[in-house]
């Protein structure tokens, strides 16, 4: 029996951990079945994914259905059902109930919930080709749930189905939390791994020259001294592997702080939800995490400037007003992630906050992925306001362009939801959204938003400096001066720099360095603003080569004048 297992990632290099799993089973269940695992995007042309999928006439088609590719899924169900109407259509994944119900029967097979929960006789069926309608069962209902939660890949998947793809890894399934939101909230229970099995399954991992491995457990840090073992683990194997955690802002205790700030910068990136400050809508959400708290572990976190951090913002949240999320934002923004990533409600079904739509006055897309557009706390206009506020913060935030910039905001700016409302109308007027984000245009229309203030002469300087330390040689015209006094500038450091600087060039180095070096001259405010102590002016020497911190930005040397 041939079989395609289909998975249609975001991206060429994300993978589909479900697929593995699935294959196991399979060739563990069924006898002389024979599999192929299918990794596509949803970029790939439609009709060339109907020819690769139709190809030598498989018995049956199994694919992986999400809320940013079930559009894709149904639409190829669809289709191959009218060009292969032998060939067994199976559908799984967090939207397979609902492609299923789209199609209509006798289309697809849904089976919910994990692959390992399947029922036996669903196999048998498969093998006689008389599938029913519906399968599966949660996988908390097992009575060898540990015994089946094991890692799906083996040795030749690492050169084959994962090369040049971020691994995806379970070390826990399920979610102490029941946010109203989640698909998770609608199975109860955690289960672990134990640590051992954890260091078995890397060990095979880590050997494969692994550079993002991804774990996927909802909560990773449910149980700190868990956590703070796995961290431990995975940076004892050597390589510079991206290891990315999920984490709970309130469960951080003092000795994972400890450790944390001893991890190399580039080796930890935490996604952090914290969705809403508005205590009324924690509640409603089931989502309890003291904001206060969660304040407190981010700002601590980007003090160490070390791991990358994402803080989570949800737009349309029960009991959230403009005025609210907007506070929400600050309070966020305040704490000094690296990327706040601010997104849309989307009302997934099954889950209890679209059983709740009518009662919260939601309106909301009837196809994926289900986005709110007005709900009894917000009328569609203000929600629009919000979205393209949001979306204004994620095209000046969420880069490395302007980090000197949102420091000093951060420690000045009163109210910084206003300054960003300012800056979304600069925005609008000059058409930031239907025209390219580049560091250029971000960086005009910060000088333009700021040109009015009392502080612009120093906000104009950090621009500078921030523009300067992303590795550009010339600055752009928005912010370049007289390119004769920066001439005058090198000239005269030339003349008074010692013929050799210890760690910075030697004499025979001296004209290269001269050369490479890109150099500035900034006023004592802006250089005490960058935490540099200064009398009176002086010029950075911005070099040409980054330094190893988070960032990657340009290694920067204050010069005496």
């Amino acid at each position: 029996m041939q079989i395609k297992l289909v998975a249609i990632n975001g991206r060429y290099t994300h993978s589909s951990l479900a697929l593995f799993h699935v294959r196991n089973e399979m060739e563990y269940r069924c006898k002389d079945v024979s599999t192929e695992i299918v990794q596509l995007t949803i970029r790939d042309p439609f009709y060339e994914v109907l020819l690769r999928l139709s190809k030598d006439t498989p018995d049956a088609i199994f694919f992986s259905a999400a809320v940013w590719n079930s559009d894709q899924v149904e639409g190829l169900l669809t289709d191959l059902h009218s060009l292969l109407p032998s060939c067994l259509l199976v559908v799984g994944g967090p939207q397979a109930e609902v492609v299923g119900a789209n199609l209509g029967e006798g289309v697809c097979t849904v089976v919910r919930g994990a692959i390992e929960a399947v029922e036996e006789h669903f196999y048998t069926d498969l093998q006689s080709a008389k599938l029913q309608p519906l399968y599966g069962r949660s996988f908390f209902h097992l009575k060898e749930k540990q015994k089946k939660f094991v890692s799906p890949y083996r040795e030749e998947d690492f050169a084959l189905h994962l090369k040049n793809r971020n691994i995806y890894y379970e070390s826990s399934r399920g979610c102490p939390f029941s946010c109203s939101y989640c698909l998770s909230s609608a199975e109860n229970g955690v289960v672990h791994k134990d640590l051992l099995q954890v260091r078995r399954e890397l060990d095979q991992i880590m050997s494969h020259d692994t550079k993002v491995l991804r774990f996927v457990d909802r909560t990773f840090n449910d149980i700190p001294d868990r956590a703070l073992a796995i961290w431990k683990l995975v940076l004892e194997y050597d390589g510079d592997t991206l290891f990315h955690f999920e984490i709970a802002p309130d469960r951080i205790s003092e000795e994972m702080f400890v450790f944390l700030a001893t991890v190399p910068p580039g080796r930890f990136q935490f996604e952090i939800g914290i969705q809403s400050t508005n205590e009324e809508t924690l509640a409603a959400i089931n989502r309890r995490i003291d904001p206060a708290i969660a304040h407190k572990t981010v700002a601590r976190l980007a003090a160490l400037n070390t791991i990358h951090l994402h803080a989570d913002l949800i737009l349309g949240l029960p009991f959230e007003t403009e005025e609210s999320y907007l506070q929400s934002f600050a309070d966020i923004f305040a704490m000094g992630p690296h990327y706040i990533q601010m997104g849309l409600l989307k009302l997934l079904p099954d889950t209890a906050i679209s059983r709740d739509a009518e009662k919260f006055d939601y309106r909301f897309c009837k196809r994926p992925p289900y986005s709110v557009l007005a709900n009894q706390w917000l009328d569609s206009e203000s929600l629009q306001r919000l979205y393209w506020f949001s979306e204004c913060v994620e095209r000046f935030c969420n880069n490395r362009y302007f980090p000197s910039l949102w420091k000093y905001l951060r420690r000045v700016e009163g109210d910084i939801a206003s300054f960003f409302l300012a800056l979304l109308g600069v925005a609008e007027t000059n058409r930031l959204f239907q025209l390219a984000a580049t560091q250029e245009f971000l960086c005009a229309l910060l000088v333009e938003a700021t040109g009015g203030r009392n502080d612009w002469q120093l906000i104009h300087e950090l621009l500078i400096y921030d523009w300067l330390c992303c590795g550009k040689r010339n600055l752009p015209g928005c912010l370049s001066g007289d390119s004769r006094n920066e001439r005058e500038l090198k000239d005269r450091l030339y003349q008074q720099l010692a013929t050799d600087i210890p760690d910075l060039y030697s004499k025979k180095e001296r004209n290269q360095f001269f050369r490479r070096t890109v150099f500035y001259q900034f006023t004592v405010e802006c250089i005490t603003e960058l935490g540099r102590k200064a009398t009176e002016p002086a010029c950075f020497a911005f070099l040409q080569e980054r330094e190893s911190s988070l960032m990657k930005l340009q290694k920067v040397v204050l010069l005496p004048l």
